[in-house]
C-alpha cells in the first residue's frame, strides 16, 4: 500500500425531509447567493424546500448553469458574489452547478485572472476560497463530498479540471426522494460516472491495498445490483439510496487512497465532450473498453480480478478472463441504454483523433494513466480504436 494522507471535512446529511436541516448548519449572518441549473428544480418542488429552508437569510439567486459548466456563465455569478458581498455560496443541484459553486468559491478570493485557476498550477488551500454547501439533486459525480471540478470553455472547445484541500462543501444534503424525478437518461448517466469513477481508481494494477480494492468492488457491484430497478421500476426509496450512497463514495477520496490510480479515460472523454457535446458519462463508456484493451498486457491481471470477484468469472486464463470481464462492462453499459462506439453519437468523427492528440501535445499531457506513459500518439489511437 502506497503512503497516504486523507482528509474530508464534509459533513454528509443523509436521508428523507433532509433539506430542511440547512438552517442549522448555515452561519446566521451569512449572505447567501444560491446556484442552480435550468430551472428543474423549480417543477420538481426542491427550490420551494430550500427557499423555504432560507427564509430568514439574506439571499440571492443564480440560475441557468449549464451541464458542463460553463466560464462565461459562471463569470455572471462571480459578478453578482462581488457585487453583492456575498460570503456563502449554495448549490443547489448535481455535479455540474457544485462543480461551477466550486471554481466560484475558488475565483471569488482570487486575485489573478480567474482561468488562471484552471490552466495555471494554482491548488487551492483551505482558508483560500468561500464557504458554501450542497443539496445533491442529481447523483452522479461525487462533487458532494470531494475538492474537485470541472469547467468548460465554448470558446476556446476546452474543459479543465482543478481542485484542492480548500474546495470541500462544508456540507451537502443527500435526499433519495429527489430522484423521483429525474428522467431515466440522467440516472443511467449516473450510474455510468460512478461507475467509472471506481474503475479509474480500482483499474491499474494489483496491489496489497486489500481493503481499498474491497470497497471499490463492493462499489461496483452495489451499481451493478441497483441499476435494472432503478431504471426499470417504480420509485424505491432503499434503491434510490443505495445508488446516491454509490455515487457519493465512488469519488470521496476514500478509495484511493494508497492505490495508483488512472484517470486517461476521463482525460480522453473530456475532449469528446469539448468536440462534439455528448454527455460526459457516455463519452466514458465509448473509450473505457478501447482504453482497457489498448494496455491490456498491463492491466489483465486487475482485469481478471475484477471480472472473478465482481462478475463470477473464474474459467480460463489470464487473459481469457481479462477479455471476458472488458465484455462484460460492455454488456452492464448497454444495459444502461448507454452506445459504447464513438460513431454512434456522432459522424463527424473523421480527424478527431489528430485533433485530441494535437490537443494533448499542446497542454503537454505527454504522459498519463497510472504509469505516465502513455503518449498523445497512443492517445491518438485509442480515440480510433473507439470508433
Amino acid at each position: 500500500m502506497l503512503n497516504f494522507e486523507f482528509k474530508n471535512p464534509t459533513k454528509i446529511i443523509f436521508g428523507k425531509n433532509t433539506i430542511e436541516k440547512i438552517t442549522e448548519e448555515l452561519p446566521k449572518d451569512a449572505k447567501i447567493l444560491m446556484l442552480y441549473g435550468g430551472g428543474s428544480i423549480k417543477k420538481n418542488g426542491i427550490y420551494d424546500q430550500v427557499k423555504s429552508a432560507l427564509k430568514d437569510f439574506s439571499v440571492e439567486e443564480f440560475g441557468g448553469i449549464p451541464a458542463n459548466p460553463e466560464y462565461e456563465t459562471l463569470m455572471d455569478a462571480l459578478k453578482i458574489i462581488k457585487e453583492k458581498n456575498i460570503d456563502f455560496l449554495l448549490a443547489v443541484g448535481g455535479g455540474s452547478v457544485i462543480d461551477g459553486t466550486k471554481f466560484l468559491a475558488a475565483a471569488a478570493k482570487y486575485e489573478g485572472e480567474p482561468w488562471d485557476i484552471l490552466t495555471k498550477p494554482v491548488r487551492v488551500l483551505e482558508g483560500e476560497a468561500l464557504e458554501f454547501a450542497s443539496v445533491l439533486t442529481l447523483p452522479a459525480t461525487g462533487s458532494e463530498m470531494n475538492s474537485g471540478f470541472v469547467v468548460s470553455r465554448r470558446e476556446t472547445k476546452e474543459k479543465l479540471a482543478s481542485g484542492g484541500p480548500g474546495l470541500f462543501p462544508k456540507f451537502s444534503i443527500l435526499d433519495p426522494e429527489v430522484i423521483k424525478s429525474i428522467p431515466k437518461k440522467q440516472l443511467a448517466n449516473g450510474v455510468m460516472d460512478a461507475y467509472m469513477h471506481v474503475l479509474e481508481q480500482y483499474m491499474t494494477y494489483p496491489t496489497l491495498a486489500t481493503l481499498q480494492d474491497r470497497i471499490a468492488e463492493s462499489i461496483l457491484q452495489t451499481l451493478q445490483e441497483v441499476s435494472q430497478p432503478l431504471l426499470n421500476e417504480d420509485y424505491n426509496y432503499d434503491t434510490a439510496g443505495n445508488f446516491m450512497w454509490c455515487c457519493t463514495m465512488a469519488l470521496n477520496g476514500l478509495i484511493q487512497k494508497g492505490v495508483p490510480t488512472d484517470w486517461a479515460v476521463h482525460a480522453i472523454g473530456h475532449e469528446l465532450t469539448a468536440n462534439f457535446g455528448i454527455d460526459h458519462a457516455r463519452t466514458l463508456a465509448v473509450i473505457a473498453p478501447s482504453h482497457y484493451r489498448f494496455n491490456f498486457e498491463t492491466k489483465k491481471e486487475k482485469l481478471a480480478q475484477y471480472g472473478e470477484r465482481v462478475w463470477g468469472i473464474t474459467e480460463g486464463s489470464i487473459d481469457e478472463r481479462a477479455e471476458k470481464a472488458i465484455q462484460k462492462m460492455e454488456e452492464f453499459f448497454k444495459s444502461l441504454e448507454i452506445d459504447i462506439k464513438l460513431s454512434d453519437y456522432t459522424k463527424d468523427y473523421e480527424g478527431i483523433s489528430d485533433k485530441i492528440k494535437d490537443t494533448f501535445i499542446e497542454r503537454k499531457m505527454t504522459g498519463i494513466g497510472e504509469h505516465k506513459n502513455l503518449t498523445p500518439d497512443n492517445v491518438k489511437e485509442i480515440v480510433e480504436m473507439s470508433y
